[in-house]
């Protein structure tokens, strides 16, 4: 990716790689004196998960988190063509580094409980992995758009919890990555 990506005719100045998933890269980015996430979709295989059309399953699942009113960063622009993704750069570190670094995330497991539920009520799952989620101002807020219709073996309770600690699978994945 070149040090400037233009979104709607709008120059942005990438600053730094945020994160890589299953979906896309993800960067920190500046816009006059603003930051924002521009994510790049990409198509490299993951053996784990299937994919539809990437970039409007990120338009489709933003309007579905919009409504449930959980915590996520807002969408300012969406580029079908180039499968470009700008959204609101949320400050703070993940949930993910925290367990990495030993500090307890206690007091977001309630959060990300009550997440699950107002989700589950919508008849969805999210990404529960902790990368996904950013810790702002002693809350939480869910950073990827990724949802799905809810299948219990993917709740919270039954697969996100096993990475909210030092579990083995916590573990496993830290030394694969």
């Amino acid at each position: 990716m070149a040090n400037k990506k233009f979104i709607n005719g709008k120059e942005y100045n990438i600053i730094k790689l945020l994160g890589h998933g299953k979906g896309g890269y993800s960067y920190l980015a500046e816009y006059q004196g603003s930051f924002a996430v521009v994510k790049q979709i990409h198509h490299e295989p993951c053996d784990y998960y299937s994919f539809g059309n990437k970039i409007e399953a990120e338009k489709n699942d933003y309007e579905r988190l919009l409504k449930t009113g959980i915590r996520i960063p807002k969408m300012y622009a969406i580029d079908t063509e180039n499968e470009i993704v700008l959204k609101e750069f949320i400050d703070g570190e993940t949930v993910f580094d925290l367990i990495r670094r030993d500090i307890s995330v206690r007091p977001y497991i309630k959060q990300v409980r009550e997440m699950a539920d107002i989700v589950r009520s919508y008849g969805l799952n999210i990404d529960y992995f902790p990368t996904n989620f950013i810790v702002r101002d002693d809350l939480i807020w869910y950073v990827d758009y990724e949802c799905n219709e809810y299948m219990d073996e993917y709740s919270f309770e039954n697969w996100g919890i096993k990475y909210w600690s030092k579990t083995k699978e916590f573990m496993d994945y830290l030394a694969k990555h």
